[in-house]
């Protein structure tokens, strides 16, 4: 299982799309991304621009304390920090780039 996100223009086509496993939403939730990344429209976000503070703030968590997040790594090594970290890292500059696309997520 896991999460799709897209970023889509206005007429609905791809800008930018990326997927991760859901192995994963114990260390997002402890960098405080779970929301703004797997329920976006649960805390009203709903463009690219919106997710820039958060996930940067959860990158900022990651790479600061890696050694606790490192801790909830999948043990069947589909899910680890390093795949949180560049997921984050290339969707904050998707959403840099396209700030004013439309968020899409698929669980």
């Amino acid at each position: 299982m896991s999460l799709d996100v897209h970023l889509e223009d206005e007429n609905g086509n791809d800008l930018y799309w990326r997927n991760i496993t859901h192995n994963l939403t114990t260390m997002a939730s402890t960098a405080g991304l779970y929301e703004c990344l797997w329920r976006p429209e649960e805390i009203d976000i709903t463009t690219a621009h919106q997710l820039i503070e958060p996930i940067s703030k959860g990158i900022a968590f990651l790479a600061m304390y890696r050694h606790l997040c490192e801790q909830d790594n999948s043990p069947n090594g589909w899910g680890t920090w390093q795949g949180l970290y560049d997921f984050c890292c290339d969707y904050l500059k998707a959403c840099t780039e396209h700030p004013f696309a439309t968020i899409r997520v698929s669980r």
